[in-house]
């Protein structure tokens, strides 16, 4: 799932206290997870800027809604009346499902209620760990499931580096070393020998940071 958390309501003000009919427009999958950008957190924000409105005598007709998915087309039915009617966005939505609405209402600015963090798992109620990077090119097949590449802070691929102590990562005695976790895991597997196994250089260009990507299903 993607992870976000709130920007603070200041920084969201800024962002919008110019515009006379706001939505704020809830996305309900993968932030609504983590609490963040639902329908429900959608009305409280819609309702803290009405406050906020209010308390710096701004003259602003605040709306709210929500689809669930900002990132794919077919759920935006619901509200296209309301964004037609609106002079502006604000997504609860990660970074995706701003940059889909803006792409479909080029006349209308669309703004982010959210830093979308990262792409992480629940381990429990209140509490998500990044677990993927979207690095393009999984390893987890020889890793026994655990990504070193999101959870090792130096990204080592052959690990673990010199600066892991009694199975704690360098930067934080409280972060296990993620090649520790490997180690145990295949051992667990009866897997250990696929330690030894060296991985090739790794090919970057695959990586998120190696430019926008897209995939087409010819199947679909």
């Amino acid at each position: 799932m993607i992870v976000g958390q709130q920007k603070p309501l200041e920084e969201i003000w800024e962002m919008v206290k110019d515009r006379k009919r706001l939505l704020v427009l809830g996305c309900n999958t993968c932030v609504a997870v983590c609490h963040e950008g639902g329908n429900k957190e959608a009305g409280i924000i819609a309702s803290l800027l009405r406050m906020k409105a209010k308390k710096e005598g701004v003259s602003m007709e605040i709306t709210e809604g929500g689809v669930e998915r900002q990132c794919e087309e077919e759920f935006f039915a619901p509200v296209l009346a309301a964004i037609d009617e609106t002079d502006a966005v604000l997504s609860t939505a990660c970074g995706i499902g701003v940059q889909f609405i803006a792409a479909f209402w080029k006349d209308k600015p669309v703004v982010p209620a959210l830093n979308t963090t990262f792409l992480g798992g629940v381990e429990q109620i209140g509490v998500f760990s990044e677990r993927c990077q979207a690095c393009g090119s999984c390893v987890l097949g020889r890793t026994g499931g655990i990504c070193p590449i999101s959870r090792c802070a130096k990204r080592v691929l052959n690990g673990p580096c010199g600066g892991s102590v009694d199975g704690r990562c360098e930067i934080s005695k409280d972060t296990p070393c993620a090649w520790q976790l490997i180690v145990d895991r295949l051992k667990e597997l009866g897997q250990l020998d696929r330690y030894e196994d060296l991985a090739p250089i790794q090919d970057w260009s695959t990586d998120r940071a190696g430019g926008p990507r897209t995939l087409v299903r010819e199947d679909l």
